[in-house]
């Protein structure tokens, strides 16, 4: 496939907008059959000089063709794209090994040759974990997801991850009808419940039995090395100290969780929620505080200098939940003191998550007045998104400001946006930028990096994964989606090998690069809500 040529590897839905671009070259292109029979001529228009990958990008629209089948765009002088499909189910395979990559991610619990394949091993971080500051005591601390390429398991985004998913689910259910081939596949609830249930019973136990609150994290005292496997992992687990941060999100994903779990399992749902009520006491009696690591702990912080976005979700989905006035109070004292929060969906900033929660609420007593309010800063946030992909030359929304460490994250959050946008306001370009999101993942990017491993034609391979790299396995765990892009070059092969790019091409598909090339949960997450819609 010529470099200069970009479009989706894996493909488009039939009735859907199909762009290819091609880079510094105008002029004519078509689309053939691969055996070489003309389908569709155009030409190459919409030039723009795009500032994140320093080139001028034309595009060609084949929109109107609709026939399913495979595919290559050709451009006079240069060649010829990777191959693509038309197709309905063109996602279908994406969407379930964006699923499946949680079971991949599990801790504690032997991943078996029958569901696991070649990336099979033995259970991991069985013992309890000691309780920092408090030598005499330890707990349980099985279960759960790993977080990243190593093996630490947190709270706040793993709510992230949490949310994302149900939400996914309660958006489109009929999306998850497929088994993902795991254990607990054939037992009657959807494969997407049973695998969320997986990490919400860990986080169950990161809720301190003494007084309600919730353990920020669980992990080693420093990351192992890179070729360690998860069952080789073997030093000292310890449950860091309680956070406002861990608590608050715990509460609105254990909120959620009672939701979207009552109609198949009222008995989870039912010790969901009352662990939920447990944490929501310990929130309201204790300050917001901001986490930072003991100094003896050198693993992930997931520290946040702002925690009020914390309550707000949780009293959100207290609310919607069970309907009793007291949460919306505090979600509307918030509200009257701190300002409409904007719609963002990060494990930093989670106000999104509550704005979307208070949406949906279907309680007699919700004021309508503050959700039209909040109605109209969403669509006003995504009319903003959809403008910006109109000036950027691969369509998609990013500004160069995003293409930091977790860019693809950035994207897949913002079309999360637009898509429900799309279920407030029905308007098509709304899915039409969403879309494009979906296309860069799969290789429609300055790169032509498919930035989800097994897939595409340039698909990732080396990924900052220590069971990819210690495995011996030639092909990386499958479904997995890589950080993407980052300008700020923070690592050191990064610094070595990208300096002076512009920011859409600060990527290497390399082990060491972890700031553009790990993988994480919550970047999986919004992924599968964003396929979820055009499944």
């Amino acid at each position: 496939m010529h470099e200069w040529i970009h479009i989706d590897q894996l493909g488009y839905r039939p009735g859907d907008r199909k762009y290819c671009f091609v880079t510094n070259q105008g002029g004519s292109f078509e689309v053939a059959t691969l055996t070489g029979q003309v389908v569709f001529t155009g030409e190459l228009d919409h030039a723009t000089n795009d500032t994140p990958s320093g080139e001028l990008v034309f595009r060609g629209d084949f929109s109107a063709l609709r026939e399913d089948g495979t595919y290559v765009v050709r451009v006079p002088g240069l060649g010829q794209s990777a191959s693509f499909s038309i197709s309905r189910s063109v996602f279908h395979d994406l969407h379930l090994a964006l699923q499946k990559c949680f079971y991949y991610q599990r801790c504690g619990m032997d991943l078996e040759p029958e569901f696991a394949g070649p990336w099979a091993h033995k259970a991991c971080h069985l013992n309890h974990g000691l309780v920092h500051g408090e030598p005499a005591r330890s707990l349980p601390s099985h279960g759960g997801w790993h977080d990243a390429g190593d093996y630490g398991k947190y709270v706040v985004p793993g709510a992230k991850a949490i949310a994302d998913l149900l939400l996914a689910y309660e958006f489109y259910p009929n999306a998850f009808q497929t088994p993902l081939h795991i254990p607990e596949s054939g037992n009657g609830i959807p494969d997407v419940l049973n695998e969320v249930r997986y990490e919400l019973e860990w986080m169950l136990r990161m809720q301190d039995p003494v007084n309600g609150g919730v353990f920020h994290k669980l992990t080693t005292h420093r990351f192992p090395g890179l070729a360690v496997m998860p069952e080789e992992d073997d030093a000292p687990l310890v449950f860091s100290p309680i956070s406002y941060t861990a608590t608050g999100t715990f509460v609105a994903s254990m909120a959620m969780a009672a939701r979207v779990y009552e109609p198949v399992d009222h008995d989870f749902a039912a010790t969901c929620l009352a662990a939920a009520n447990r944490a929501w006491t310990w929130l309201c009696s204790h300050p917001e505080t901001q986490f930072h690591n003991p100094p003896d702990v050198f693993t992930g912080e997931y520290g946040d200098r702002q925690c009020w976005d914390e309550l707000y979700w949780a009293s959100a989905e207290m609310f919607r939940t069970t309907g009793d006035n007291p949460y919306q109070e505090v979600f509307l004292n918030l509200l009257a003191e701190k300002g409409l929060p904007p719609a963002s969906l990060g494990w930093a900033n989670v106000a999104g998550y509550g704005t979307i929660a208070y949406l949906m609420t279907t309680a007699e007593a919700v004021d309508r007045n503050t959700q039209a309010r909040l109605r109209a800063r969403w669509l006003s946030e995504a009319e903003d998104l959809a403008e910006r992909s109109r000036t950027d030359g691969y369509q998609v929304t990013l500004t160069v400001e995003d293409y930091i460490w977790g860019s693809t994250m950035v994207l897949c959050n913002q079309a999360m946006q637009l898509l429900i946008a799309y279920r407030l306001d029905s308007n098509p370009a709304f899915v039409d930028v969403a879309a494009q999101s979906l296309h860069y993942l799969a290789g429609c990017n300055p790169l032509n990096q498919c930035y989800v491993t097994g897939f595409g034609t340039k698909p990732l391979m080396h990924p900052h994964h220590r069971p990819s790299i210690g495995d011996g396995v030639e092909q990386p765990v499958p479904g997995m989606v890589s950080g993407g892009p980052n300008k700020g070059l923070q690592d050191a092969i990064a610094k070595a090998e990208l300096g002076g790019r512009p920011p859409a091409k600060c990527f290497l598909d390399h082990q060491d690069s972890y700031s553009t090339n790990e993988i994480a949960i919550y970047w999986n997450s919004p992924a599968v809500f964003v396929a979820s819609h055009f499944i």
